[in-house]
């Protein structure tokens, strides 16, 4: 009901860009542009044991930081489309070509159950949801595979540190009953909105991996991709 209501408050009210608040506009040039330089290779420090290879498409600071914020906690949904081709982007420049490997499987990582429902809808989920429909626009064979659940309660991963966060969330995921052959089916991409110490995507990365039906599989290869990443984690990658 909650997420209704948020679509009608978008398209009566007036608008407001999602980057710098610029009336009358959703998203202004300025603020887009902070999504185009392009998408790279990521590191958290310390990185997490078992993070796959991350790319993400932007630092998160400034307007990109905005953006994401007000798409998650202030039910800007319109941002969805221009944050899920950021996330293709994403997705493309980690997954490669591929060849004969399948359709990409855009795996996003779950919010807790009371964040969605406070927020009145899920936001990785909606995004990747736009990533993988700007795939198959590009040509690229992609689909959603919503797969992974939350299999006991986590704390809010805000003001704790990596080691913390990694405690916070180890053993938190599962694969949904019957998810284990679609996993094979194709080239998985672990999505998210953000990657800050890389705990939510190792955890993430460790419940495909137990997943896999055979040991390979979807975890043989495994990816992962963000909208955004910490700027310290773009300046590791470069040193």
């Amino acid at each position: 009901m909650r997420g209704w209501w948020r679509e009608i408050v978008g398209l009566v009210l007036p608008v407001a860009c999602g980057g710098c608040g610029r009336p009358r506009t959703e998203l202004c040039t300025e603020c887009a542009a902070g999504l185009a330089p392009g998408p790279r290779r990521v590191r958290p420090a310390p990185e997490p044991d078992g993070l796959p290879v991350v790319h993400a498409a932007a630092p998160y600071e400034n307007a990109v930081r905005a953006m994401l914020l007000a798409h998650k906690e202030r039910g800007a949904l319109g941002l969805a489309g221009v944050l899920g081709g950021a996330l293709a982007a994403a997705v493309r420049a980690g997954a490669g070509h591929g060849g004969d490997a399948g359709p990409l499987l855009l795996v996003p990582v779950p919010s807790a159950r009371r964040a969605t429902a406070g927020r009145g809808h899920d936001p990785v989920r909606r995004i990747a949801a736009a990533a993988a429909a700007e795939l198959r626009c590009g040509g690229t064979r992609a689909g959603l595979l919503p797969l992974l659940r939350q299999r006991r309660a986590v704390a809010d991963q805000a003001g704790l540190g990596a080691r913390d966060r990694q405690t916070n969330m180890a053993g938190a995921l599962v694969v949904a009953a019957g998810g284990r052959k679609l996993l094979d089916c194709g080239r998985v991409v672990l999505v998210d909105d953000l990657l800050t110490t890389g705990a939510s995507l190792a955890e993430a990365a460790r419940a495909v991996r137990a997943a896999s039906r055979t040991g390979m599989g979807a975890a043989e290869g495994l990816r992962a991709a963000v909208v955004a990443a910490s700027p310290s984690a773009f300046e590791i990658n470069r040193n």
